[in-house]
């Protein structure tokens, strides 16, 4: 599960993991994970955790989840947000027009990183580090992750058995759910991506 809003997010600013500002949700954010909590809750018997982030707005959605659910909050820090380095805080126009260079090789490299930030293959290593434990801690288990657009699209990648280079062509919706199941062979498959409550049917209000 992505998090809900923060400042950053309304503005369309890049917000990365604990070396950033690292900001809270927002009424508006928190509101978001009630309502996707809400959605999830028939499934509280069958969630073992809710794993956590430690960036402040996905810890904040771990724990408004995992009171919802009723499930026990568990922090991975491999599920941190990419650090952006010099481009935090700076919405993708800014970045555009004061990195120009710098954004075009980012854009098209995964081995590139934003100036003094990381790359999204550095970011790959430690995600599915996180991944591989969760998965060893949990065998067998259901568990939320709360977490964040990168680490959430590296995932989906990993599972898809797709390039890396696909996270630029994936977006995800604040406060939405994707479901990937992992088998014990090894062998993953994407159930859900994107998913949001009804009421935030983003076909059904025209906003993304």
């Amino acid at each position: 599960m992505r998090h809900g809003v923060t400042k950053h997010t309304s503005s369309k600013a890049f917000s990365g993991g604990l070396g950033g500002d690292n900001p809270p949700l927002t009424q508006e954010g928190r509101e978001q994970v009630l309502l996707t909590a809400e959605w999830l809750k028939p499934l509280a018997p069958a969630v073992d955790a809710v794993v956590t982030s430690p960036v402040l707005r996905a810890a904040e959605t771990g724990e408004i989840l995992a009171g919802t659910l009723g499930a026990r909050l568990v922090e991975e820090p491999g599920f941190a947000e990419i650090e952006f380095g010099k481009w935090e805080g700076l919405t993708f126009a800014e970045v555009a027009q004061q990195y120009p260079e710098e954004m075009k090789t980012w854009m098209g490299a995964t081995e590139v990183a934003p100036p003094g930030g990381e790359s999204f293959d550095a970011a790959q290593v430690r995600v599915l580090d996180g991944l591989s434990r969760v998965l060893e801690e949990h065998a067998g288990q259901t568990v939320v992750i709360t977490s964040h657009v990168s680490p959430i699209k590296l995932i989906v990648a990993h599972a898809l058995g797709t390039p890396i280079g696909g996270v630029f062509n994936m977006e995800l919706s604040p406060a939405s759910v994707t479901v990937v199941a992992f088998y014990s062979d090894g062998r993953a498959s994407m159930r859900l991506f994107n998913g949001l409550p009804v009421a935030r049917d983003p076909f059904a209000t025209g906003t993304f």
